[in-house]
């Protein structure tokens, strides 16, 4: 079944070109039409296959990730974000951004799906790294079925050796890793299982951060 198709990406297009609430307010049916229910549909039909990933897998309406931007604090005054994103959460977890959860970035520019901790708060890096340190065999193994991604420290976090196995893996303070898409699968009527693939490679590290923070995987 197909989800997605040109026009939804044909919008994301020509937001960029017109970031105004001029331009989308005379193009907000196209956004409904073209771009949310499209989303809502993905979203609905994930809820039912999730659970061949992980049986407290959430995906709901709110996964839905607003397309409007804050911009109280930012100098990008700009209204909207040029891209979809939707999040999925574990069920203790809560709909936290910053806990074990997938992601699916679509826009003109770039698709991928997403998984892992993003911007973890310190209490809960400091769980992921103990936890690295008291289980290296089944790090090892995650290490060699994603690439880990995201920002890092420079040097060794305080306390660490610095020619611990693990060293690079430990400065991290995002622990995510992801797996690109193009426009063409992401148009094509097996998007869903190409998505649910990507997820259940990102899984051991999604089960290894669960772990170290104590939610249900």
């Amino acid at each position: 079944m197909k989800y997605f198709a040109k026009s939804f990406f044909d919008f994301f297009h020509e937001l960029t070109l017109n970031n105004n609430r001029e331009w989308f307010g005379a193009n907000k049916k196209r956004y409904e039409c073209e771009v949310r229910e499209q989303l809502l549909r993905f979203i609905e039909a994930l809820s039912e296959r999730f659970p061949e990933i992980s049986p407290h897998l959430r995906a709901e309406p709110k996964s839905l990730m607003r397309i409007h931007r804050d911009i109280r604090f930012s100098k990008d005054k700009r209204p909207y974000k040029t891209n979809a994103g939707l999040h999925f959460w574990l069920g203790s977890a809560g709909h936290d951004i910053h806990a074990p959860g997938f992601y699916l970035h679509l826009s003109a520019e770039a698709n991928y799906a997403g998984g892992g901790m993003w911007h973890p708060d310190p209490a809960a890096i400091a769980k992921i790294r103990a936890h690295i340190l008291a289980r290296p065999k089944e790090w090892r193994k995650v290490r060699k079925s994603i690439t880990l991604e995201g920002e890092a420290l420079k040097r060794p976090p305080q306390g660490f050796d610095a020619q611990h196995e693990f060293i690079e893996d430990l400065k991290h303070k995002d622990f995510v890793t992801s797996v690109p898409f193009t426009e063409k699968q992401v148009c094509g009527a097996n998007f869903l299982d190409i998505y649910l693939a990507a997820c259940s490679q990102m899984a051991p590290l999604m089960a290894f951060l669960a772990g170290a923070v104590k939610v249900d995987w």
